[in-house]
């Protein structure tokens, strides 16, 4: 059950309005995701939220795809179901298909498998990878 109630577009004011119209501009959407709404109730946080998720998941040294990719799999890995069907969206306008993300999946799983493994043994780190 949510803590706050969202804030919708046509409540919006200021600072809010603003960022609704940013993600709305930037992302070519006609309306503003919950996450969005929700995080309105504090505009610094909303605000502060949107310029760092606009600057990191553009395309860079990794493009949009993989950026996209990377944040279904953490979001997959704790458990936010909000997170990964948004980014399984989101990857799939940027050009991902259901084929990349069953393998992403794959490898997804095979870490986390493998990282909980490697704690449970207490696995010292190779001298070569220091």
């Amino acid at each position: 059950m949510p803590l706050f109630k969202p804030i919708n577009e046509n409540e919006a004011k200021g600072k809010v309005k603003e960022v609704f119209d940013e993600i709305k501009s930037a992302r070519k959407i006609t309306e503003v995701p919950n996450f969005w709404k929700y995080l309105a109730n504090n505009p610094e946080t909303l605000e502060r939220t949107w310029n760092s998720t606009s600057q990191n998941m553009k395309a860079g040294a990794l493009d949009a795809v993989t950026k996209e990719l990377i944040y279904v799999a953490v979001s997959m890995t704790n458990s936010c179901e909000y997170c990964t069907k948004s980014h399984i969206f989101a990857a799939k306008k940027k050009g991902a298909t259901d084929e990349m993300i069953k393998e992403m999946i794959d490898v997804m799983g095979l870490a986390n498998q493998n990282n909980k493994l490697v704690e449970a043994y207490g696995v010292e780190v190779d001298e070569i990878y220091k």
